[in-house]
């Protein structure tokens, strides 16, 4: 029986990884509503070492027309980033339109928060606002055109950089994920343990509890020259 090589496996594996990095996507897109000077957060889980782009615009609500319209050049966006461990990454004042760029140096859910500190917002809108916010994360934030037209790239060429680039960006989402279980087992294990002393801990109090009631009956029904 003919033995299967290693060279086609490898490169069948290196195809299914090629392919897994095609269907990956790392952008989100959304609409959201907050008053004047209301802040409101957003969590993103993001790797280690990681790009990510914020692209944002506002719109004020018109009382008349009963629509919203672009936002005034004057209205202010405030953007702060919280890394897992509670650190400041980021925190920038914007105006009505804007986009905000970090890189995060710890593995972990990020806090992202926007919020208007213009007063003007509830005189010309009524205190309604309404935000438009993409957040794109690792080679999603790459701007490939920017880059082919700087380093002249061909067309293949870039098209391998998008691919390696995606390539790594999966293998980062994977040790991230090992780290998401290896800390998931290090919190099983300790709370396991914390379950098992307790138990202990109730199993001592309960014997302890039954000498001390056996001890007393007994000296109980001594008094009483029951025994």
């Amino acid at each position: 029986m003919a033995g299967v090589g290693l060279g086609p496996l490898r490169a069948m594996g290196r195809q299914a990884l090629l392919l897994l990095a095609l269907c990956a996507t790392g952008a989100r897109g959304l609409y959201f509503h907050i008053g004047e000077t209301e802040k409101r957060c957003f969590i993103e889980e993001i790797p280690d070492e990681t790009m990510v782009i914020g692209n944002y615009r506002t719109q004020m609500w018109d009382k008349q027309k009963e629509v919203f319209l672009p936002s005034t050049p004057g209205l202010g966006m405030h953007v702060e980033v919280k890394d897992p461990d509670g650190k400041v990454v980021l925190s920038r004042q914007y105006g009505s339109e804007g986009r905000f760029t970090f890189t995060s140096h710890t593995p972990g859910d990020h806090q992202i928060c926007l919020h208007s500190n213009s007063t003007r917002m509830a005189l010309f809108a009524g205190g309604k606002l309404r935000v438009h916010l993409d957040i794109q994360v690792g080679e999603h934030a790459n701007n490939y055109p920017e880059i082919a037209a700087k380093d002249k790239l061909t067309e293949l060429q870039l098209r391998a950089r998008q691919l390696l680039d995606q390539v790594e960006q999966i293998q980062k989402e994977q040790d991230y994920q090992r780290y998401r279980e290896e800390r998931f087992r290090l919190t099983s294990e300790s709370t396991n343990q914390r379950v098992l002393w307790w138990s202990i801990a109730q199993t001592v109090i309960l014997i302890l509890t039954g000498i001390w009631q056996m001890r007393h009956l007994k000296s109980f029904f001594e008094a009483k020259k029951l025994v």
